[in-house]
C-alpha cells in the first residue's frame, strides 16, 4: 500500500485561491466583525475578540457561500456565542496543517470547524463535545464497491491531517494496508472532485461531509460500515479552560432557548441533524 499526497493539486488550488483573493481584494477574507482586540484569553477566560480559525472549504460547517461571504453551521454558532458574550468576532480562514502554530501563537483563539476531539485531548483544551460524528467512506454509486473488503486494491483519498487519516493510519491500519494507495489532499471539495472524475475510488471523511456531498444527489453512496465514531468540540490552546467552559455554557443556553435547533434545521438539507446535538 502506497501513501501519496496530492501536493501538485493542493499547490495549484492554493495558487488559484491566492490569485483570486488578490484580484478581488478582501472578499472573502478574514471577517472582522468589529474593532480589533485581543484574541488571547486571560486566566478568567476574558477576551475582547473571538478569532475563529476554520477551514473555508469544509461545508456545511465552514465555507464560502454563494454571496462570497463566510458561512456555515459552526461559524453561525460562533457568531452567536460572541454576540452573547459581548465579544468581537473575527473569522480567520487557515491552512489546516498550520492550525497548531496559529493557535499556540495567539493568532487565533480557537479552532471551530467540525473539529474532532478524539485522539487530540492531550494537545488542546476542548469545550464539551457538541455534535456526534463518524468517519465514513463514500464511493461512486456505480463503482460496485459495497463494503470495506471491496476497497482492496483501490485508491482511497482523505484530507491531510484529518480524523479520517488518523484512524486509517491507526485503529484501521489493517484495512489501509489492503488499499492500492492512501492519498491525502488539502480539502474535501477537491477530494470529491477526484472521486467524481475517477481519479480515486473512495473518499474517507466525516459523516457530516459525506451527507453534505450526497445531499440531493445520486452520484455517490456511503458504505454501511463506519471507520469510527467521534465527537466535535471547539479546540482552544492548552490551558484555556475558563474560556472553553464559558463557550460550553453559552452553547447550552443557546440550546435551551431553541437557537441551536433552529440553526440545525436551517442546515438540514446539508445533512445536519439536531438529533446529533449533544450539549443539553
Amino acid at each position: 500500500m502506497k501513501k501519496r499526497i496530492f501536493a501538485p493539486v493542493a499547490a495549484a488550488v492554493a495558487l488559484v485561491a491566492a490569485l483570486v483573493l488578490s484580484a478581488c481584494g478582501a472578499s472573502p477574507a478574514a471577517s472582522d466583525q468589529g474593532s480589533a482586540g485581543s484574541s488571547s484569553a486571560d486566566a478568567g477566560g476574558e477576551i475582547a475578540t473571538l478569532t475563529v480559525g476554520f477551514d473555508q472549504a469544509y461545508p456545511p460547517y465552514g465555507y464560502v457561500g454563494d454571496d462570497g461571504e463566510f458561512t456555515g453551521l459552526d461559524l453561525e454558532l460562533a457568531a452567536e456565542v460572541a454576540k452573547r458574550n459581548d465579544w468581537e468576532l473575527k473569522l480567520e480562514p487557515i491552512d489546516w496543517d498550520a492550525k497548531d502554530t496559529l493557535l499556540n501563537s495567539g493568532a487565533i483563539t480557537c479552532i471551530w470547524n467540525g473539529f474532532t476531539m478524539e485522539g487530540r485531548e492531550d494537545d488542546y483544551t476542548f469545550s464539551d463535545p457538541y455534535m456526534l460524528n463518524a468517519q465514513v467512506v463514500v464511493v461512486r454509486a456505480d463503482s460496485g464497491i459495497e463494503s470495506f473488503e471491496d476497497l482492496a486494491g483501490k485508491t482511497v483519498i482523505t484530507q491531510v491531517d484529518s480524523a479520517a487519516e488518523e484512524v486509517l493510519n491507526g485503529d484501521m491500519a489493517d484495512l489501509t494496508t489492503t488499499f492500492a494507495s492512501l492519498e491525502t489532499i488539502g480539502d474535501y471539495n477537491t477530494a470529491f472532485m477526484q472521486l467524481e472524475s475517477g481519479a480515486v475510488d473512495a473518499v474517507a471523511c466525516d459523516l457530516s461531509i459525506a451527507q453534505y456531498q450526497m445531499a440531493g444527489k445520486d452520484t455517490y453512496k456511503q458504505l454501511d460500515e463506519q471507520l469510527s465514531t467521534e465527537h466535535y468540540a471547539v479546540g482552544f490552546k492548552k490551558g484555556d479552560t475558563a474560556l472553553a467552559e464559558k463557550v460550553t455554557e453559552t452553547l447550552k443556553e443557546m440550546d435551551e432557548d431553541g437557537f441551536v435547533k433552529e440553526l440545525c434545521d436551517k442546515y438540514a438539507d446539508d445533512g445536519v441533524s439536531y438529533d446529533n446535538w449533544l450539549i443539553k
